[in-house]
This record gives structure tokens, sequence and C-alpha cells, in this order.
């Protein structure tokens, strides 16, 4: 063998060292939220409750078979203790208070969730406006959403719900919650545009001859909703607590209409007397309201990679 001959190794017995072994697991943002968030107790704890609530709130007959108001209200069981078929007594007007609890969960969940569905449109629409296209937009849009957010949304649906007394529906104390809530949802939204519309794909679209709003629609919002998501299910919960605080005042749904609130603002003269007939409505109105901030802040936590990576 000469002296500059070289050694070469048969292709079978060379050893590839500086191979990169990749996992054959699909990895998206989402399914990596889904393994992170199966892996939590308290997922699965505030799944649970939240499940609960909206199945009470969806079919409440499952759970009680006494009507909450009308003939089955008797004041000679007013503010009394527990019965057979009555566990948690009766209220001061002698109505059944589980019966109460479950079909005032319909009120809340359904009011709620509208004013959230309402707060999110207005918000994904006017910060994804203001952060896409810029400009002069951008600066009315924005001090328009200042404006509505130095505005207490509870003191406005107050004057909403007075003004409209004749028209206390769920909409429209929807609308009254919802309609001026939006600015948080729409600053998450404008600043999450402002982030995604500087990506190469958003740029090669708008290169290709696309609309500037059709990729606003097809490519923007598709990659900025996650955070707006996350908001939105936070805000759930101030919606029920919004209901709950104008029913108690007595500018909520008119018409008898069965609600936390209302049955938490008669329960208070008598707290000394039977404690109980305010405690119970205030207890299922605390834990809807902590499930879905704890379901919030869980898909906060496992949405961000930066929050995953440190744990």
């Amino acid at each position: 063998m000469s002296a500059n001959s070289h050694f070469v190794a048969p292709v079978k017995d060379a050893i590839q060292v500086d191979a990169v072994r990749i996992s054959d697991r699909k990895s998206t943002l989402w399914r990596d939220a889904w393994r992170d968030l199966r892996r939590r107790p308290m997922f699965w704890i505030s799944l649970a409750m939240v499940a609960f609530f909206v199945t009470m709130a969806i079919a409440p007959a499952l759970f009680t078979s006494v009507a909450p108001s009308g003939g089955a209200c008797k004041l000679v069981n007013s503010n009394g203790g527990p019965q057979p078929g009555h566990p948690l007594g009766f209220t001061r007007q002698g109505c059944d208070t589980w019966s109460r609890i479950v079909w005032g969960t319909r009120t809340s969940l359904v009011v709620g969730l509208l004013a959230t569905i309402i707060s999110t449109v207005l918000g994904v629409i006017m910060g994804a406006l203001a952060g896409f296209y810029g400009g002069w937009l951008d600066s009315l849009l924005s001090r328009i959403g200042d404006i509505f957010f130095t505005i207490p949304y509870i003191i406005a649906a107050i004057v909403v719900m007075s003004v409209l007394s004749d028209q206390r529906t769920m909409l429209t104390l929807a609308f009254a919650i919802g309609g001026f809530n939006w600015a948080s949802t729409a600053r998450i939204a404008r600043a999450e545009v402002l982030r995604v519309k500087q990506s190469d794909y958003v740029m090669a679209s708008v290169a290709l001859g696309l609309s500037r709003f059709r990729t606003l629609l097809v490519h923007v919002l598709p990659n900025a909703i996650v955070p707006v998501i996350v908001v939105a299910t936070l805000s759930l919960g101030g919606a029920i607590v919004a209901e709950a605080t104008l029913s108690f005042l007595g500018v909520g749904l008119g018409g008898g209409v069965v609600s936390w609130g209302a049955d938490i603002s008669q329960a208070q003269t008598a707290i000394r007397t039977a404690p109980m007939a305010l405690i119970w409505p205030s207890l299922a109105l605390t834990l809807s309201v902590l499930a879905f901030i704890m379901l919030g802040e869980l898909l906060r936590d496992a949405l961000d990679p930066k929050s995953r990576a440190q744990r």
C-alpha cells in the first residue's frame, strides 16, 4: 500500500455521527398543548366542573323535578331547612333552593356566553383591522378602543338596562355587558396581528396577488387567534359575574327569570336568621366562575411554549 493511499470503510460499516434523530410524533401548537394539559390534574378537575354546569344549564330537568317558582313555592316553608326532596332547604319565598340554583345556571351561562361572543367578535374585528391595515385606521380604531376601555362596563350596563327597562331579555343584557367589554380583547388581537403580519408567508401571499383583506382572513387571523381564545375563556367568568351583579342590583332580567344574583339579593335581608339561603347561590356562582377561570389559566399556560418549557 502506498504512503499516499487512504483507507475508506465500507458504507455498511460507516457510523453516521452527525445524524439528527427526529421524532416521528407530529408536533403542532394544539397537539403540544393537549399533551401538556392531559398530564395536569387541575385540567380534568376544571373540565369536569365546566361540564357539570353546562349539563345543568342544558338539561336542568335531569337534576331536579321541582319547579323553581310558581305554585311550588309556599310561604309556610319560608327560609326552611332541608327536607326530603329538598336537600338545600327553601328561600324566603318558600321556593326550593336547589331547584332555583339548577335553573339559575341556564340564565348565568347563556347570558355569559352571549356576552363573551359579542365582546370577542367586536374585539377581534376592531383589533385585526387596526393591526393589519395600520395608518389612520389604526389610530381611529385605537382611540375608539381607548374610550371604551376607560368606561366601566358594569356601570354602562346598569345605564343601558335602566333605560331599556321594558326590554330586559337575555340578548339585551348580553349586549349591555359585551358591548362595552371588547376593548381589552381588541388590544390583544391588534398586538398579535401586528406580530403575525410580519411573517414571510403573509408577505408571500400579498406578493402572489391575494388581496389584503383575504390575506387577513386566510393567513393572519387563524395564526393570531390563540391568545383571543384564552382571553375569551377568562372573560366568560367575568361575564357570569356581571350578570349576577346586575341581577343583584335589580337591573338584570325581568319577568321572574331565575337568577343567582336575584336570589342572593333577596336572601341578604335574612342573613342572620337564614344564612344558607344566601350561601348556596353564592357558592354556585363562585364555583362556576372558578371553573372557567381555572380552565382559561391552564389553556394560557399550555398554549405558551415558554411556560411549558419552564415546568
